[in-house]
């Protein structure tokens, strides 16, 4: 059974228009780069050749991989409306470090989406899993490698 991919409706169609990318405009660049490269003559020496081959087979794979996601994956909607009480998939939430005393705030996507540095963190995650389904003042508590981090969810919102 095929991996379940959870994105977006932005990152579904970011995901579309890479894909339509790759396989117009950058296929036919790296198509020109084999091309140009061939006309150097003996293929068995020629470094821009493998060079070339290697951008495309790059580029084969990645062609693949994004049909793979847009193929099996299921869009993210907000189908709970208004009702912000809970965290779930799609939510940001505002967290109180209770360590630090320092104010965090996270948004929670899918596995494609994730982007830790820039507070975009996985439901898959040990924090997203521990995130999801807390409510307003509830307390959380993530086993890190450093130790336990506990925190205090102050808000939610639709991201």
């Amino acid at each position: 059974m095929a991996k379940e991919y959870k994105l977006s409706p932005e990152r579904f169609e970011e995901l579309k228009e890479e894909l339509n990318y790759l396989k117009t405009v950058r296929e036919k660049e790296v198509a020109e780069q084999i091309k140009e490269a061939r006309s150097f003559g003996d293929l068995s020496e020629n470094s821009e050749y493998d060079e070339a081959k290697n951008e495309q087979g790059k580029l084969y794979s990645r062609i693949a991989q994004v049909e793979e996601i847009l193929g099996n994956c299921v869009i993210i909607e907000d189908e709970h409306n208004e009702d912000h009480t809970v965290v779930r998939l799609g939510s940001r939430i505002r967290a109180l470090d209770k360590e630090f005393d320092e104010e965090v705030e996270y948004e929670i996507v899918g596995s494609q989406e994730a982007d830790p540095m820039n507070g975009r963190i996985s439901e898959d995650s040990p924090f997203g899993k521990a995130l999801l389904g807390k409510s307003i003042g509830d307390d959380v508590e993530v086993e890190a490698p450093a130790g336990t981090v506990r925190y205090r969810i102050l808000d939610i919102q639709k991201a």
